[in-house]
């Protein structure tokens, strides 16, 4: 790939901002502890990154992660999704200024909308519901809390939506990561005057990926030890347990396979006693800790164990599309690096990519192994022709 042209892909723009700084490839790459060999790939496209590799060039580059994955302008696969994704943003402002500007409503019917847009989050939102639904939803629900009536059955739909369906659908959507971080703290902001231990929980667990993007690896880490769930009931043995995973992911994002294990371990106790299960709306199980341990095992390099553990799970199973989409994106990462299974690869993608286009197209990562397999499969050959296909619906040049 032409490093020259416009940078819509990470290693593009790692590319682009090391010759802005002046600074050689042994230079950028000795910071980030790896090979100049390694980094000249990810610059050309032949190397997918993990999020510890782009924390770690963040970081030599003296940037934020934030700056390295955000999507190109314009963004791809749009419809109405940058509007959306706008009048979201006046939406959390106008609440962060304490004048939300919504109606105050009957906290049954604020509970049923709430619900009603977290399943069609984790339907993959393919009509843009979820979009629509969210600016008056987050304005009504803190005008209504502002009022003073209900205010902790308030806090706890306010903390639910907000980890689940505001932060969710920003991260598929792509949104800039100042505006997740908005988000994220006033979940935090609804936890606090909640006072729960499942209100902190689940502010933990919707905000954690904000704080590992935002390249604040320490502060992720000091929220995750500040929480503890109780395990007496079924429902906090579920965010007991999605907490334990994200500890896990946390510590090989951090560069710390050795502290993966115990979480993972913990987590698989935990879900052998519940079964498949959705409380909070979180998806706990054998199956979602499988695919934790998966994500968990590729972040630390291991493509092949990873490949193992996914083809060992039902992702059909899974009770949320999110996740389902999920675990095709991650079978895919895991396959793009063993050789003969690029086809196999291309065609995860494209089963993500039919559930939920966004989860291909408009993330950071997702859209860097597209790259990489361009420079692996033929062409002319049928994968390659819909590896293409799959490339311009993502706005990167084939």
């Amino acid at each position: 790939m032409d490093v020259g042209d416009d940078a819509r892909t990470i290693g593009r723009r790692v590319c682009q901002i090391r010759h802005a700084r002046d600074k050689s490839l042994r230079v950028i790459a000795g910071l980030a502890g790896m090979s100049t060999t390694h980094l000249w790939r990810i610059e050309h496209g032949e190397r997918a990154l993990n999020l510890s590799e782009i924390v770690a060039l963040a970081g030599a580059l003296r940037i934020g992660p934030a700056e390295l994955i955000s999507l190109p302008v314009p963004a791809p696969a749009n419809g109405h999704t940058d509007a959306a994704i706008d009048t979201v943003r006046i939406a959390l402002m106008a609440v962060n200024h304490n004048r939300p500007g919504g109606q105050v409503q009957p906290v049954e019917i604020l509970r049923a909308r709430v619900m009603a847009t977290i399943e069609a989050h984790n339907r993959c939102d393919r009509g843009g519901e979820v979009g629509a639904a969210l600016p008056g939803l987050i304005r009504d629900l803190h005008t209504s809390i502002a009022a003073g009536r209900d205010v902790a059955e308030l806090l706890d739909l306010a903390v639910l939506l907000h980890s689940h369906a505001t932060l969710g659908w920003l991260r598929v959507a792509g949104a800039p990561i100042e505006l997740r971080e908005l988000a994220a703290g006033l979940t935090t902001r609804a936890a606090q005057h909640r006072d729960t231990p499942e209100a902190h929980g689940l502010a933990v667990w919707g905000g954690l990926y904000v704080l590992v993007t935002a390249g604040a690896i320490d502060l992720a880490h000091a929220e995750l030890d500040a929480v503890t769930v109780p395990t007496t009931t079924p429902q906090g043995m579920q965010l007991a347990g999605t907490l334990a995973l994200c500890r896990s992911f946390l510590a090989a994002a951090d560069a710390r396979p050795g502290d993966t294990e115990a979480p993972l371990e913990y987590a698989t106790e935990l879900a052998g006693r519940t079964g498949e299960v959705n409380a909070y709306g979180l998806g706990f199980g054998p199956q979602e800790v499988g695919q934790w341990q998966a994500r968990t095992v590729l972040e630390t390099g291991d493509h092949e164990q990873a490949a193992r553990i996914a083809e060992g799970l039902r992702p059909e199973t899974h009770p949320l599309r999110t996740r389902q989409a999920a675990y095709w994106v991650t079978y895919s990462r895991s396959l793009s690096r063993l050789r003969g299974r690029y086809e196999d690869a291309v065609q995860a993608l494209r089963r993500a990519e039919q559930i939920s286009p966004h989860h291909v197209q408009r993330d950071p990562i997702t859209r860097e192994v597209l790259a990489e397999l361009l420079t692996r499969i033929r062409p002319d050959s049928p994968a390659g022709r819909e590896l293409r296909r799959m490339a311009y619906r993502a706005g990167l040049p084939g």
